[in-house]
């Protein structure tokens, strides 16, 4: 399985199931809307949320993309990498955020600049998975 494999499950449905790690090891699931950036598939999240958080302390996670069917669905699992204002200056945060924009919704963002404002305001990263391990059935 590829990430190509992958992409064409996410033209059906870009909702996945995103898995990071609490302090004690037990899973802490979460529904993100992704699109794929390069080798990654992308979202945005904010500060103040247990994903950001769990990242931050353990990068590992796991992603599962589903056919609106649920017959067919991948899971990709690996390293994430965080990009925001704690590791990354603010043009690559800045920039990425609209990549991801771009992945996401599949459209140009209407005002870039007040997209900035608000993403800057709210504490935002973006959120990259590029798997180190895909599996899955139907793909």
């Amino acid at each position: 399985m590829t990430l190509d494999d992958v992409t064409g499950l996410l033209e059906q449905n870009q909702v996945v199931v995103f898995t990071t790690y609490r302090r004690d090891g037990r899973p802490q699931m979460s529904m993100v809307t992704v699109g794929r950036v390069g080798d990654a598939l992308g979202f945005t999240t904010h500060r103040p949320s247990a994903k950001y958080a769990n990242l931050l302390r353990d990068p590992r996670c796991a992603m599962m993309v589903m056919s609106p069917d649920l017959r067919k669905y991948a899971v990709l699992d690996g390293d994430a990498r965080v990009v925001g204002a704690h590791n990354s200056d603010p043009e690559t945060v800045r920039l990425t955020l609209r990549d991801v924009y771009r992945a996401a919704a599949r459209k140009e963002h209407p005002d870039w600049d007040e997209y900035d404002r608000v993403l800057l305001a709210e504490g935002r990263a973006a959120i990259l998975l590029a798997p180190s391990r895909m599996y899955g059935n139907g793909v």
